[in-house]
């Protein structure tokens, strides 16, 4: 018996043990919790063990949110927990929030936190307004680069100041939105100057002008100014496109005189030909002429004197023509 009842002590005190063991993690975070009068219930431990959450991060969420006096429950620490979201970033965006006087309930904050946003960021945001350049260095552009009517290129860079508008933080869009819009509104203002000299006496308008457009609608931001910290001036593109277009017009002119030119040489070609046509035609016309002399002298048509009437007349032709200098043409030959 003595044995056995040894045995029964051993294994009570092993079991003891091993209790005292497993409700020693909880004992700690449960004593911590109840002396900071933020409560959380030893079973609720357990059970928050069991579904794999982690209670430490659970429990001094809680007591944080409770010592800025926040109501926060376990139970909602766990849920938002579950669904993957970052308890304590929460929790400090609240307390932030609340030192601040920015409206921000929990719901608004676990979504906001749900969708990807970091809600601390946001909220520091709001209390401490962030400046973004415009451009952003980092995607390989330093300035926004404009022409006035006048054709002159201006070089402009941008700093906005904005603050997160946390109503508008889910669905709403990014940095890059703004970016993409200050940049639009600094061309158009810039497009629309007369000259580039005004734009540079003042430079404000080009704030003015951009902050008149809204350009925060639809993002998650609120923009609070718009400051021309640089502004240099380019190249003359307007010369630039005026040359350019002078070279283009003069290839064009060339084009076509060159067309013109080879138009005129055909034409020159085909009135080549049309002589060498007529002239074979004559030919062939006085080829003719000693077949019809002759056909008159057969006839009685033609008598012996008017031949040679005719014959002197040839040779007084050819004389002349001799001595004009045309190479002596020689008129028809005919034969008896």
């Amino acid at each position: 018996m003595e044995a056995i009842l040894i045995a029964v002590g051993v294994i009570a005190a092993l079991f003891m043990l091993v209790l005292v063991f497993v409700l020693g993690q909880f004992l700690n975070l449960y004593i911590q919790a109840l002396l900071s009068k933020a409560r959380v219930g030893l079973l609720d431990l357990i059970g928050m063990r069991l579904r794999k959450v982690d209670i430490r991060t659970i429990v001094l969420s809680r007591i944080r949110a409770v010592k800025s006096g926040l109501e926060l429950s376990s139970n909602q620490l766990e849920t938002h927990y579950l669904a993957g979201g970052r308890v304590p970033n929460v929790v400090s965006a609240l307390i932030a929030a609340k030192r601040a006087r920015i409206e921000l309930d929990f719901d608004t904050a676990c979504s906001i936190d749900l969708a990807g946003r970091d809600i601390l960021d946001a909220v520091n945001t709001s209390v401490n307004p962030k400046v973004i350049d415009c451009p952003n260095p980092a995607q390989g552009r330093t300035t926004i680069d404009a022409v006035a009517k006048d054709g002159i290129q201006l070089k402009a860079r941008a700093r906005v100041t904005v603050r997160t508008n946390l109503a508008r933080l889910v669905g709403g869009a990014t940095e890059e939105t703004v970016i993409a819009r200050v940049g639009e509104g600094i061309v158009s203002a810039i497009g629309s100057a007369e000259t580039h000299k005004n734009v540079l006496e003042n430079p404000d308008r080009i704030s003015k002008a951009v902050m008149s457009r809204g350009l925060d609608a639809g993002t998650a931001f609120s923009i609070l100014s718009i400051d021309i910290a640089d502004i240099d001036v380019g190249e003359n593109i307007g010369a630039k496109l005026q040359a350019d277009q002078a070279e283009a017009d003069k290839r064009r002119f060339q084009a076509e005189a060159e067309q013109r030119r080879a138009m005129a040489v055909a034409q020159e070609q085909e009135f080549k030909a049309e002589a060498q046509k007529n002239r074979a035609l004559v030919v062939l016309a006085e080829a003719e002429v000693p077949k019809a002399m002759a056909e008159a002298f057969r006839k009685g048509n033609l008598g012996v004197m008017d031949y040679y009437k005719m014959q002197n007349v040839v040779a007084d032709t050819d004389m002349r023509s001799s001595i004009a200098g045309d190479g002596g043409a020689q008129g028809p030959q005919t034969s008896n």
